[in-house]
């Protein structure tokens, strides 16, 4: 018996010894994992960066693409440098600046890499290579510059800078590395995942100074770099470019899209900047420069910028007066019964009072508007029936957020019922006494140029909109363009409604309160012009407006002009549209005298330090009688909301 029990227990020992040599065996000669960590001190992983995907105009031109630059990486715990001072020659640093660079490096962590100096050109980068091999800790990654062949649409491509603490932390999922490069702002933010393309990684033998002696196991376990996705946008650069000069010493933006596809053609913020700028190492002097610029070069006016929309807004009420069954084409208003003055002679119907934007007819139309319901009280019939104005308003995608492929787009504001009670202290204590500047595009309206524009394609469209959209297509039109750019959304105005407000837009032009000059044969412009009150302190003139599309069948662009403190809409604003129009559909400039007028003028407002105060309605000019504004302010206007100016940024 005892016998049979050792050769058990031999047994058992022989198996477990067996197991042992088993476990050996694998981990030694079939497995890598721990051969690998062995040799981290002569294996060094090393990440490729990817190119960056271009970005393209509609006709494939260049508006972004890579210039190789290196950027030099420093680990703390490996650095050994023998003469500090001959590295900082070299390096063209102050002792001051690498002490600085070298804190922080170390706080950030002395065992993982961090950058230490960013875009040296190829010619730097071969003056200092061989010379690197003497200072050890110190690690060059090839990387790329963005660059801006067309020096234009600053606000609307953003930028690449890097990535900040913040960002890092943030990470869903780890990626990106302190020091890497990711797109700020634009088009760089908003398709950042597919422009930032994939990384790579190799593995590379060193000897005991950090030289590299050839890849590890031939390249078994590197991995390749995918180049970010080409982006194509609607974008016309050409046009966009003559927009850009059209627009120099004034203060605004000009928005035009195609309105069967809701691409964007044009996209000017005035001022603007040269894109360059903020995409070399001089990045943080000259982003703190166009900061202290007191035009706000920054700001993206078309998306982000809120303005009352004037006379422009009364195409909106024409069109939900209509559907509602309030108006009709023929209906006639005089001027009788209204608090607002206008400059045309009364007795005009729909069709005139869009031609000569007659300020007491939209009175009319919207106070029957407000009043077309079965309520007797008339507190309760404003609150009814504006009610029934906001949903019907909003479908023209007023008062929300388009879902424009650029972050920071904002709302703007359409007021509701619920704004008004909280106003007045309760329910039903407004009536439309109190609201009536809506009627023609004041009090408390905010809409920025993009929603606009918007308008302008919506009427061109006879009744729908595509939301406004930079991208055309990744590698060529139309491939990975996001479905909610394809999706129609439809205002709910029948097609019959838009045919004489067209016919009155058309009239406008020819023959209305557009300047004679901005009627530019062969286009067939149709237009809308507007004053928005400016409400800030010490600005003589208030801000000019245009919005409309050409030609007036089949049409090719939509436009929204916006110029700050400029005055009557049918001048400035009505001009520079109609050229960019012209510009677009004939690719030539024929009328020279505009061109040259406009790119005469400055409407700059002059740069006064501003005392804080509350915003309130600018008075209209005492020399002449502007079209398509009131004589006298309103006295409904109220004000903005907190923290929002009209011109210069939204809610």
């Amino acid at each position: 018996m005892l016998e049979n029990r050792k050769w058990v227990i031999i047994g058992v020992f022989c198996l477990v010894g067996l197991a042992y040599l088993a476990r050996l065996f694998y981990l030694q000669v079939l497995d890598d994992t721990y051969s690998l960590g062995a040799s981290k001190n002569s294996i060094k992983r090393v990440v490729e960066i990817p190119y960056r995907g271009q970005i393209y105009d509609r006709n494939n031109e260049l508006l972004v693409y890579n210039t190789p630059v290196y950027d030099l990486y420093v680990t703390p715990k490996q650095v050994r440098i023998p003469d500090t001072t001959a590295f900082c020659r070299m390096m063209n640093i102050t002792l001051s600046e690498f002490d600085s660079i070298m804190g922080l490096a170390k706080n950030y962590s002395a065992l993982k890499p961090s950058l230490f100096m960013r875009q040296l050109s190829k010619e730097d980068f071969a003056r200092i290579q061989d010379a690197l091999v003497d200072y050890r800790g110190f690690e060059p990654v090839i990387s790329a510059m963005r660059t801006y062949p067309a020096h234009t649409m600053a606000n609307a491509l953003g930028y690449v800078s890097e990535i900040s603490r913040k960002q890092l932390d943030n990470q869903d999922i780890p990626y990106y590395r302190q020091g890497d490069y990711v797109g700020h702002n634009g088009l760089e933010e908003q398709y950042e995942e597919q422009l930032r393309g994939k990384r790579g990684v190799k593995f590379m033998m060193q000897n005991v100074r950090g030289v590299n002696k050839g890849s590890w196991k031939n390249g078994e376990f590197d991995t390749l770099a995918v180049a970010g996705q080409n982006l194509i946008t609607g974008i016309d650069v050409e046009v966009q470019r003559y927009a850009d000069s059209l627009m120099v010493n004034k203060v605004g933006s000009v928005v035009a899209v195609e309105p069967e596809s809701g691409e964007i053609l044009v996209s000017v913020s005035a001022p603007t900047y040269d894109p360059n700028l903020l995409s070399s190492r001089s990045f943080s002097k000259n982003y703190r420069a166009l900061i202290k610029n007191p035009y706000k070069p920054l700001i993206n006016r078309p998306i982000m910028a809120s303005y009352r929309p004037g006379s422009t807004f009364k195409l909106i009420q024409a069109l939900v007066a209509q559907q509602e069954g309030s108006l009709e084409p023929n209906m006639v208003y005089g001027h009788a019964g209204s608090p607002m003055r206008c400059h045309c002679h009364g007795g005009q119907n729909l069709r005139g009072a869009v031609q000569y934007s007659c300020n007491p007819y939209f009175y009319h139309v919207f106070r029957k508007l407000i009043y077309h319901n079965g309520e007797t009280n008339t507190f309760k019939a404003s609150a009814v029936g504006l009610r029934k104005w906001h949903d019907m308003v909003e479908k023209f995608g007023i008062g929300q957020r388009l879902g424009v492929d650029l972050p920071s787009e904002l709302k703007g504001n359409l007021p509701t019922v619920d704004d008004y009670d909280k106003m007045y202290r309760g329910q039903y204590r407004w009536k439309f006494s109190n609201v009536y500047s809506l009627s023609i595009g004041e009090g408390e309206l905010l809409i920025s140029p993009l929603k606009l524009v918007n308008l302008a394609a919506t009427i061109a469209n006879r009744g729908y909109y595509i939301t406004p959209h930079y991208i055309k297509g990744f590698g060529k039109p139309g491939v990975g363009v996001p479905a909610e750019y394809l999706e129609r959304h439809e205002t709910g105005i029948d097609r019959q409604y838009f045919l004489p407000v067209i016919d009155g837009m058309r009239g406008a032009v020819v023959h209305g309160t557009v300047t004679p000059l901005a009627n530019i044969a062969g286009t067939e412009l149709c237009g809308k012009t507007g004053t928005s009150q400016n409400a800030k302190r010490g600005h003589k003139f208030d801000h000019s407006i245009f919005i409309g599309f050409a030609p007036m069948n089949n049409p090719k662009i939509a436009i929204a002009v916006f110029v700050e403190n400029a005055g009557w809409g049918g001048d400035a604003a009505a001009s520079v549209a109609a050229l960019v129009a012209e510009r677009y559909l004939k690719r030539k400039t024929e009328a020279a005298r505009l061109d040259q007028k406009v790119k005469a003028a400055n409407y700059l407002p002059p740069v006064t330090p501003a005392k804080p105060s509350a915003p309130v309605p600018a008075r209209p000019r005492k020399d002449s009688v502007r079209k398509d504004s009131i004589q006298k302010p309103l006295m409904t206007a109220i004000k903005p909301k907190p923290g929002v100016v009209p011109g210069v940024s939204g809610n």
